[in-house]
Parts: structure tokens; sequence; C-alpha cells
């Protein structure tokens, strides 16, 4: 009991944010529950998007019923490359990424293959609630595939980064690039094994990386140093992520983009309970930074859906 203890004290003293703190003094006092909703359902946020003149991945279908899977043929017959996603999953569970098609079968992003009836099945097990966040009956979105950008492509193995960023009160606190490596099975997911890389808010350069929990110099698979990295169109980025919490309407955010070699920053999805991870991936406590924003907007009550998005205010990781 001692040693836990112990470690709750050191951990506060670096300023860690833990999971209780968050909960009750960040997501209770900043995001009201009613806006949720508009978060957890990827179809509602693509909406918004096209409303605040946000970019995002185009969606080719959309589909609700299992009756509509009759005629799934028809329905991918002019997409060579996609992806499938649950409308209200969560931690990329259930997501598939199709980069093109040989043979009548479907090639997914680390080469396996599926047929049709797989692919038919994996979207009723989609529709039957088996990723969705309350294990609820669910849609399926069959969504344009991300183009990876130059900047990652020595970084990135067989799949596609993507960057979370905290807004807090309207303001960018922390933020991490996500990795994807041969361990994650090509995806961007810290807890398969994909590298967490702390980006320093004011500069979008990164300055820290860990996979597993463990500090890392350079990428697994491919050598490539991790640190010094710099990501594209990172004020655009920081920008985007500010619109979208005005927008939501919560005070405490994680927010998902994704840099398309074409279109630049694109929106993924929000989060309204973004986990502490991203504070491992900088090697840093959230603390110092939120209450250096709450410092610099004195009003600890002026929450970012209630006032137009500031413009942005960057400070050094």
């Amino acid at each position: 009991m001692l040693s836990l203890l112990a470690a709750a004290k050191r951990l506060k003293k670096l300023g860690v944010l833990g999971m209780n703190r968050r909960n009750a003094a960040y997501i209770l006092d900043y995001n009201p529950r009613a806006r949720f909703p508009i978060v957890d359902d990827k179809l509602r946020m693509h909406e918004l998007c096209a409303q605040i003149g946000l970019s995002t991945p185009k969606i080719y279908a959309a589909i609700s019923f299992h009756s509509q899977l009759r005629r799934l043929d028809d329905t991918l017959r002019d997409i060579d490359d996609f992806v499938v996603k649950p409308n209200r999953g969560s931690a990329g569970r259930g997501v598939l990424v199709i980069t093109g098609c040989a043979n009548s079968e479907y090639v997914r992003h680390n080469e396996e293959t599926l047929t049709l009836e797989q692919l038919r099945q994996h979207l009723s097990d989609v529709l039957s609630g088996m990723y969705s966040l309350a294990g609820r009956p669910d849609s399926a979105i069959v969504q344009q595939r991300i183009q990876l950008h130059p900047a990652f492509r020595k970084v990135a193995y067989k799949g596609i980064p993507d960057l979370r960023v905290i807004v807090y009160r309207g303001q960018p606190a922390m933020a991490m690039l996500r990795l994807p490596t041969k361990a994650s099975n090509g995806r961007a997911n810290l807890h398969q094994g994909g590298i967490g890389v702390g980006v320093d808010v004011e500069t979008g350069r990164s300055n820290h990386a860990v996979q597993k929990n463990r500090v890392v110099c350079r990428h697994p698979d491919t050598g490539v140093a991790l640190l010094g990295l710099r990501v594209p169109h990172w004020h655009k980025v920081l920008d985007m992520s500010q619109k979208v919490a005005h927008a939501v309407g919560l005070g405490y955010l994680g927010v998902d983009i994704v840099v398309d070699a074409v279109h630049g920053p694109m929106l993924l999805e929000a989060n309204a309970r973004p986990g502490l991870a991203i504070q491992i991936a900088n090697g840093q406590g959230l603390m110092s930074r939120l209450e250096e924003i709450d410092r610099r907007l004195k009003n600890p009550q002026q929450a970012v859906g209630l006032s137009a998005p500031a413009t942005p205010q960057r400070m050094s990781a």
C-alpha cells in the first residue's frame, strides 16, 4: 500500500493526469453529455465537417441493414480501394483497409486477401454490434482510403500514421503522432504495438517516442530516426483541431487527423474521452499544460463550446 501511495505522489509531482482526475475535473466539467452523440457517431461527424468546411475522407456507402449486404458486389463495383469502419467503433476495432482487388479477391493493407463472402461476413459482424462502443447494433461505413504522405514514407510500416491533438478549452494542449509497425500489423494503434511519437505543439516536430511504453529512437522496421520529424501542414492541423472542438461544443477533446498525400490534413474522428497514453508518448504529464491554459484564459468556466474558436496559441512541449 505504501509503495502505491508513493507512486501516486510521484506521478502527481510529475504532473501526470490520471483517469479519475481526467473524468472528474475535465470530462465531467467541460464536456456536456448531450454533445457526446455527435463525436461518437462518425456519420454525424462527417456531416458536421461538411457544414463547417473541414476536409474528411469521402464516404462511398453507409450500410445499416443486413439486407443491403445482398447487393454488396454492386455497392463496391466501381471502388478498388477503400476502408470499412464501424460507425460507432473505437480503438480501431473492426477497421478493414482494402488497397486493391486481385483475382476477384480484396487485398488488405498487410497483403492478406479476402473473398467477397468474407468481406460480407465482416460487415455483418459490424452491423450486429461486434465492434460498437456498447455492443449495440451499428452501421458500417465504406470510406475513402488515405494516401500516405511522402513525409511519413520512411517511418510507416504498411499503414497510415495519424495525429492525436488534445484540445482543452479551445487550445491545443498536447499532441502525438501514431506510427504503424510490423508488430501492430500496419495499424497506428499503440496498444497493438504502434509507436507513439510526442510532437512539440509549437513547432510540429517530434521530440520523444515510445513503443509498448519503452523509449525508442528509431523505427524498429525501417531503422529511420524518429526524433526531429516534421509533421507537414502542422498549423493547419492545429487550426482544424480547434474548429472541431468549437463545433462539437466540448471543452476537453481528442481530435484525430490524418495527412493525405493529395488533400492534406483530414479529420478522422473526435473523442470526448481521449486516453492518457499521449503523456507517455511525450514523456511529460498533461497537468502543467492544462493549468497553463487555465491561467491564460483566467476564467475557469469559459468552455470552448460557448465561444468562437480562438487564434491558435501554441506552447512549447
